[in-house]
């Protein structure tokens, strides 16, 4: 409310700096009936503004002056010097009033009954009581121009481009202490200028919510609901021009939220929920970014609907729907023609608007997400940079060129070392797996053309329409750019947002992160886990990988079992002990095959893992990511891993099931239990003990590696404990077949069950620790 009444203030004295020569004007020339609709302007945006402010007394003299100058108006009343007389010491003393409030000194009101008295013409005018006590006090704010502001900014933003320069220049130099102070001196004056100039073109978001409560009000009441509006962060501050700018986006969608979304009270009833809608809009900032938050508690949005809709409108064919992730469905409200409304209305359904506000948020370097929650509600969040001109980057190298990303679109940076970050092809297109996650791979030297790029480094990037890894060479800085427009040519292309002049003085292109995604046709898959407590867990509507398989069939795999997809000779698959198992250097790995092996060199495996064990499957080619129908027709009397079988593009396509891959998967396999093997000279632990062990799946060793931790040594009954794992639990052998002395916890050497069953012991003990 102060800001307010600070504005207020200012625009009055303004308005009467320049109205004292209009009411002159305007009594030698009564007929001028411009000067007297700009002097009735004055008196009703000063009674209107008296209302909302709570100012009674201003209020009451606006309003006296109102009504005499709408008699004026009318031609009830005739403007002689009388009247202007009146109407002159009103003005002054609405001015009066006006100085008091600013300096918050008390002013007498015992002569205002006498100057309403004046404009009826039953009195003479009487003078203004004067310039309350004291001086006016002087003003420290000032308005100005908005071209000014553009101005300043510009001027500001060449000022940091010039200190860039003329940093690197002295970076080449051996600087005088001297001039390096005067340097230090300099970027931190022009940081601070920049600061303030860029605090100039801030406004308090609240300037952009203002209109929505009478908004929501109206629509609310032409669609017969009833919608409470919350607005929270009003206080948050974005630049003026962002805020011009998200105005009619934000008005949309608010309409939409109120017409598609809130139901009418009787089916709210129905639903059990209050007949009154709510409406939350929040804004906060979060980093360099405005996140504004539109959340009703409507039955958000229909999926169904929607894809009926964009197939009746020829938008995407049924193939594409039945291809998509829900996350892409949900995208389908921002095609432009697609409306969920059958019958246009005065708010919505002609099928334009959400196109454009999503073009319009981006546009100013922003983007929108959805939640989705049906029968609950949606939220939409815009998020905006605070400001357009300077933002903040990170600078990426790749075959030897540097390129800008805007740092808000970054989630994080990771070395392509060790483990946790590796890189497979699946199909033709290239997949970066870092901690488990699972992304779509960009290499910016490859695909831009750059010959020698040395793929180092994976940056996550996030879109609005999901993650992806960009492959650079190097990270080389971080930057605060101003940003101006690149050539035509050059931002036609769709994967710059611009260009700028860094330190280096060499100009360098901002890429548009959204753009590289949709130019390279990325697909954005959710990974999905593998359940492995249901079997019907490849008919949830999952994203899968469509291969064609040994025998010639085509077959699909959910995605969220597949680990990596590798090509091996097919010398490293043997049947031994039983079963088809992969030797990847010291790993056996059991394998799954439909069809023989025979006269093939080598062969692609699916290597499949549920976070615990490993199997791998071989296939003869991986095709493509597709998603699986929700329904699939059950596999019967078929015998091997076949769950069902489902429509792919107007194709059968068989479905594999994970669950029945995994089921028969030897203990032995993965991280097996250790064992600590300490013998007595003889080879018996060797040659009897140790293949007995690792037939029912443990690992054996009789020297530990650094870091080793056995569950359990195994020790002969007059042998020594070993000094390496004095923390291990010991299990002792003895050659006797009944206990004797103190040997009575021992366990006679070839009793198998009870050797087996002690060692499970252990096993659970040490995995409990």
């Amino acid at each position: 409310m102060d800001d307010l009444l600070q504005e207020f203030i200012a625009e009055t004295r303004e308005t009467l700096e320049a109205l004292s020569g209009e009411i002159v004007a305007w009594e030698a020339a009564p007929t001028d009936r411009a000067r007297l609709d700009a002097i009735f302007r004055f008196v009703h945006t000063v009674k209107g503004s008296c209302g909302f402010l709570d100012l009674p007394r201003l209020a009451r003299l606006s309003h006296a002056a109102e009504d005499v100058l709408a008699a004026v108006r009318d031609g009830t009343r005739v403007p002689d010097t009388h009247l202007v007389n009146a109407v002159l010491a009103i003005v002054d003393r609405i001015g009066e009033i006006v100085e008091a409030i600013d300096a918050g000194a008390g002013l007498d009101d015992s002569s205002e009954d006498l100057l309403i008295a004046a404009l009826s013409g039953e009195v003479a005018p009487v003078a203004a009581a004067g310039q309350p006590s004291g001086q006016r006090t002087a003003s420290r704010s000032v308005r100005l121009n908005v071209d000014l502001l553009d101005r300043m900014m510009s001027g500001m933003s060449e000022m940091v481009l010039a200190r860039n320069e003329l940093a690197r220049r002295l970076r080449d130099e051996t600087l005088d202490p001297r001039l390096e102070a005067a340097l230090d001196r300099l970027s931190l004056t022009v940081a601070d200028m920049r600061d303030t100039v860029t605090r100039t073109r801030m406004q308090k978001i609240e300037a952009l919510f203002s209109a929505l409560p009478r908004m929501v009000r109206d629509t609310a009441a032409d669609l017969g609901k009833a919608v409470a509006l919350r607005i929270d962060g009003a206080d948050v501050e974005l630049d003026r021009e962002m805020i011009e700018l998200m105005r009619d986006p934000l008005a949309h969608i608010v309409r939409n939220a109120i017409d598609h979304g809130i139901e009418a009270p009787a089916r709210r009833r129905a639903a059990g929920k209050s007949e009154t809608g709510q409406l939350v809009i929040a804004a906060r900032q979060s980093g360099n970014q405005i996140l504004v938050e539109i959340t009703d508690d409507g039955a958000g949005i229909d999926l169904n609907r929607i894809v009926a809709k964009a197939v009746a409108c020829g938008i995407r064919s049924e193939a594409e729907i039945t291809a998509m992730t829900e996350a892409q469905r949900l995208e389908l409200i921002f095609e432009a023609g697609l409306s969920s409304r059958d019958v246009a209305s005065a708010v919505s359904g002609r099928g334009v608007g959400m196109d454009v506000v999503r073009a319009n948020i981006e546009h100013i370097g922003g983007r929108i997400s959805i939640n989705n929650q049906p029968g609950r509600g949606l939220g939409l969040v815009i998020h905006v940079p605070l400001t357009l001109s300077i933002i903040s980057t990170i600078v990426l190298g790749a075959g030897g060129q540097r390129f800008a990303v805007a740092r808000q679109a970054i989630e994080e940076i990771v070395a392509i070392r060790g483990d946790q970050v590796r890189i497979d092809m699946v199909g033709d297109a290239a997949v970066a797996t870092v901690r488990g996650r699972r992304l779509p791979l960009l290499p910016l030297a490859d695909f831009l053309g750059i010959e020698g790029g040395q793929l180092a480094s994976l940056a996550i990037v996030a879109t609005r329409d999901g993650e992806y890894a960009l492959g650079i060479d190097s990270v080389l800085d971080a930057e605060e750019v101003v940003v101006k427009p690149a050539a035509p040519v050059v931002m036609a292309t769709g994967l710059y947002a611009g260009q700028t002049l860094p330190d280096s003085g060499l100009p360098m292109l901002l890429l548009d992160s959204a753009g590289l995604a949709t130019v390279a046709g990325l697909r954005f898959h959710r990974a999905v886990a593998v359940e492995t407590e249901n079997a019907d867990a490849a008919a949830q509507g999952v994203s899968a990988l469509l291969f064609d398989d040994l025998d010639g069939a085509r077959r699909a795999i959910p995605l969220g079992a597949i680990d990596r997809v590798d090509t091996v000779p097919t010398s490293a698959i043997r049947r031994t002990a039983g079963r088809m198992r992969l030797a990847l250097g010291d790993t056996l790995i059991p394998l799954h095959h439909i069809a023989p092996l025979d006269g093939l060199g080598e062969v692609a495996v699916l290597r499949l893992t549920d976070g615990h064990a490993e199997t791998a499957y071989a296939i003869a080619e991986a095709i493509e990511i597709v998603q699986l129908q929700a329904e699939i027709a059950p596999a019967r009397g078929v015998a091997g891993p076949v769950l069902g079988v489902t429509v792919i593009a107007g194709e059968q396509v068989e479905v594999i099931d994970p669950l029945a891959l995994f089921a028969d998967i030897d203990v032995g396999t993965g991280a097996a239990p250790l064992c600590l093997l300490q013998g007595d000279g003889s080879p018996w632990m060797d040659t009897f003990l140790r293949p007995a062990l690792e037939a029912q799946g443990y690992r054996c060793t009789s020297r530990l590696a650094p870091g080793e931790r056995p569950v359990v040594a195994l020790v002969m009954e007059d042998g020594e404990a070993p000094a390496a794992a004095s923390d291990t639990p010991v299990l002792r052998l003895r050659r006797e077949r009944e206990a004797v002395g103190a040997c009575a916890d021992s366990i006679y050497r070839y009793d198998r069950p009870a050797l087996i069953a002690a060692l499970a012991d252990h096993s659970a003990r040490a995995g409990a620790r």
